[in-house]
Parts: structure tokens; C-alpha cells; sequence
């Protein structure tokens, strides 16, 4: 059973990794020379490139983060090997390429100078590992671990993310989706009204897919979604018409979000049926050995009854021999 259970898990593990929560690759590029072609004064952008000092440039997104150069940043390879060392046990093999990714990807998001923490992002990570690790093979224990080893790993308080993210789904209680959009748009005090206010103030605001999977932890809690076409609407209106940020890669980020937890939910089904499967297989083999134990006891006697009556009889012939 455990030789087929691995192989269901390796099948569908497989193509269930964090692709759908790795960082997106860029729109596009920038190539420098390109630009300066389509400049009508080529050298005065040779130029420009040539005299760049980090946070030296003339623009708001420089000013802003000026105080940030040269301020040294560990790389994806140091991070993982922080997360080693934290978890200080290894990660099951099916899941071992998914943890490498998600630390890769959860790192660089945070170490980007835009990014800000908040409740729904929280909720978003929260939900994502609840889903990735819910049939961990070490249990609810291993998968406590991992989860703990990477906040840790990637700087974050594990205390402060899980109270941000209950604030955020104990607020949606009971709420409905109108009551989620109006929040959305800044009004209110609720914590999700909190986040949009520093979005929408905010021209730097990043996005990242944690956040959109708060968002459709959200629609999910207050029923406004259960599958990836309910999303759209819903995503649309939240984040474009309320909080006035573009909703087109968080909807994409459900979509390939609904896909995994297909995946996965297929994935326990299959092991649930295998485990009735496997439990009936050890009930009939049971069965099957009880009836041999019974067989042999009624062989064993039967021949015990035929010994005492051929014993009885030697004896009764014996004395029919004496008698005569």
C-alpha cells in the first residue's frame, strides 16, 4: 500500500509544484541600446547610461528607495541553506522541488524594496501552504515544521503573519461580497479597508500571487467563489473598480491557483480510495486466514474425536477378549 500510495503522490505531486505561486518572469525587457536608437539624440543617451550611479537617478522611484543602496540582500542559494539548517530535517522527497521554489520565490518577494506585508497577503501565504502541505506524509506536525521554517528563513515573525491573517478572515465572517468591495475602496476601519488605503497611496504598490490567493481566500469565505470562472467578476471588481489596481495577473493566478487545488484534491480522493481499496484487501485476507485456523481446528478435532473412539475400542475389544 505505502508502495502505491507514493506513486499516486509522485504522479500528481509532481505536476502540483508552486509554479502557480512562483514569482512571474517580466512583461518584457528594457535593452538599453534599443531605446537609444529610437531617441532622437543617441548620444546623449550613451551618455545618461554612462554617468548612472545606483540612486543617483533623477526619478520618485529612486528618491524613495535611495537610502537602500548597497544595503546587502542574500541570495536564493543562502536562503535555502538558512532553511536547512532551520528545519534541520529533510523535506520529503515529492515535496522537496515544490519547498525549493517556494523559498526561492517567497525570498525574493520579500526582499524587494516595494514590498509591504499585509493581512490579506498573509492570508494568501497561510492559505497556499495549508493547501500545498495537507497530505504531508510526516502529518500535521512535519508540515507545521516547514511551514515555520520558512517564515523564518525569508525574515518574517510567524506570530505577526498568522494575527494579520485572522484579523483579515475574522473581519469576512458573515460578510458579503458587496461588504469586501466597499472595504476595498478605503472606507471603513476593517484591516482589509487598512491595506487597500496604503495601496491606492502608494504608486509603488507591488503586487505578489499571495496576495491574489488572500483575495480568493476571501471570495471563497463569503461565497462568491468555488471555481476559477466565479473569480474573474468577483477580482475585477475588487481590485481594478474599488482599489484601482490592474486585476489581470491576479486573475491568472487564480486560475493556475483552481488548477493545483484540483490537482490535489484529485490526489486525495485517489488515496482515500486506495486506502478502502487496501483496508477490504486486509479484511478478506483475514477472513481468509480465519477460515483456515477454523478448517484446521475442526481437522485437528475431528482427529482427536477418532483417537478417543479408537482408543475405546481397542479397549472394549480387550476386554471381550479377557471375558472370553
Amino acid at each position: 500500500m505505502v508502495k502505491l500510495c507514493n506513486t499516486v503522490l509522485l504522479l500528481l505531486t509532481a505536476t502540483s509544484t508552486t509554479s502557480a505561486f512562483s514569482a512571474p518572469g517580466p512583461a518584457f525587457t528594457r535593452n538599453t541600446a534599443l531605446r537609444g536608437i529610437s531617441d532622437d539624440d543617441i548620444e546623449s543617451a550613451i551618455a545618461r547610461e554612462a554617468e548612472y550611479k545606483p540612486g543617483m537617478a533623477n526619478t520618485d522611484f529612486a528618491r524613495r528607495f535611495a537610502d537602500l543602496k548597497g544595503v546587502p540582500v542574500k541570495t536564493v542559494g543562502e536562503a535555502f541553506a538558512d532553511f536547512t539548517r532551520i528545519l534541520s530535517v529533510p523535506v520529503n522527497a515529492l515535496y522537496k522541488n515544490m519547498m525549493t521554489d517556494i523559498v526561492g520565490t517567497t525570498h525574493l518577494v520579500t526582499v524587494n524594496a516595494r514590498f509591504q506585508r499585509d493581512g490579506i497577503w498573509s492570508l494568501g501565504m497561510i492559505s497556499a501552504l495549508d493547501l500545498l502541505l495537507k497530505n504531508y506524509p510526516e502529518g500535521v506536525e512535519g508540515a507545521d515544521r516547514i511551514k515555520s521554517s520558512l517564515f523564518e528563513c525569508v525574515g518574517l515573525v510567524e506570530a505577526d503573519l498568522r494575527a494579520d491573517a485572522k484579523a483579515v478572515s475574522e473581519w469576512a465572517e458573515g460578510k458579503t461580497r458587496a461588504d469586501v468591495a466597499k472595504a476595498m475602496t478605503g472606507e471603513g476601519d476593517s484591516p482589509i479597508a487598512a491595506v487597500a488605503n496604503v495601496a491606492m497611496k502608494d504608486e509603488f504598490w507591488m503586487y505578489s500571487r499571495f496576495f491574489g490567493i488572500g483575495l480568493v481566500s476571501l471570495m471563497e469565505q463569503v461565497g462568491s467563489a468555488t471555481n476559477a470562472d466565479d473569480v474573474y467578476p468577483v477580482m475585477e471588481e475588487w481590485m481594478s473598480t474599488s482599489m484601482g489596481k490592474s486585476h489581470y495577473t491576479a486573475c491568472s493566478d487564480s486560475d493556475t491557483y483552481f488548477k493545483i487545488k484540483a490537482k490535489l484534491d484529485l490526489m486525495e480522493t485517489m488515496m482515500k480510495e486506495i486506502e478502502i481499496r487496501e483496508k477490504k484487501r486486509m479484511a478478506q485476507r483475514l477472513e481468509e486466514k480465519a477460515e483456515v485456523a477454523l478448517a484446521a481446528a475442526e481437522r485437528e478435532s475431528k482427529f482427536q474425536e477418532e483417537g478417543v473412539n479408537e482408543a475405546a475400542e481397542k479397549a472394549a475389544a480387550k476386554d471381550d477378549s479377557t471375558t472370553t
